[in-house]
């Protein structure tokens, strides 16, 4: 029986996503910190969709989570056919004044516990016929972001990461693909503190909402795309970069950032 691994999956794009792979008849191993959301969210899929779902709560920023994680889904002898590397989140305001503590715990979720686990679990990807790696990224990738530089470098790691591992694995069965969403409604902005009314009020002028990117994102992955950026208005962003001088895109990004 074919299984989904998502992280971050108990709220948000992670949620959204874990039930997209539902309607498709996946069963699910959800992952993230919170044990009550995971299990009322596992009730509720089962019920509605009449899958199998499995979930294991755990800080993914931890060192050893990706072992643990890889020795659940070999205790439980699954045939995992999808990961969906998820979890994560952002930081807002000056660098020198936020928690440096915070900061190097992001990008430990952020990006080496996605590489960890995309490591550890890719072995058990490459026993199916084909199997599927989505990587969650952000469109704050293709630009320097100032007062989220961390976070925005972050997300451009995961877009490289993301295309050199597809390129590697291409002709394996494991394809690779990466979902970078614009704003979306979700409960990122309030985890990265971003209390401005000019980024909540533009935000809500442009925002997806996750069931949108979900269902975009999956099926990207599904079509073997190695790299997406759900909305019209996200493309043309993202593509703008590459024209435009680099200089000009910070001014600009910082204006809209400025805390």
């Amino acid at each position: 029986m074919a299984y989904a691994l998502i992280t971050g999956a108990s709220k948000g794009i992670g949620k959204a996503i874990a039930i997209e792979l539902a309607k498709r008849k996946y069963n699910l191993i959800l992952v993230a910190r919170s044990e009550q959301l995971l299990q009322e969210l596992a009730n509720e899929m089962q019920l509605s969709y009449k899958v199998e779902v499995q979930y294991l709560a755990i800080d993914l920023s931890q060192p050893d989570a990706a072992m643990q994680v890889a020795g659940f889904v070999k205790q439980k002898n699954i045939a995992l056919n999808v990961l969906v590397n998820n979890a994560g989140y952002g930081l807002w305001g000056k660098f020198e004044k936020i928690e440096l503590a915070k900061q190097v715990n992001m990008i430990r979720l952020n990006n080496e516990s996605l590489v960890s686990l995309t490591y550890c679990l890719l072995p058990f990807l490459k026993e199916q016929n084909e199997a599927y790696i989505l990587n969650v990224a952000s469109t704050t990738a293709y630009q320097a972001i100032p007062f989220m530089s961390v976070y925005a470098a972050s997300k451009a790691f995961v877009v490289s990461f993301s295309r050199g591992l597809a390129s590697e694995l291409r002709g394996t069965g494991v394809s690779v693909s990466c979902l970078s969403p614009g704003s979306t409604n979700t409960f990122f902005m309030e985890v990265a503190g971003m209390n401005s009314k000019k980024l909540v009020d533009l935000s809500n002028k442009v925002a997806m909402s996750a069931e949108e990117v979900a269902a975009a994102g999956v099926a990207a992955m599904f079509n073997k795309k190695t790299e997406f950026i759900p909305g019209f208005s996200n493309k043309l962003t993202a593509y703008a970069n590459n024209f435009l001088p680099k200089r000009l895109i910070e001014l600009i990004a910082g204006n809209i950032y400025r805390v």
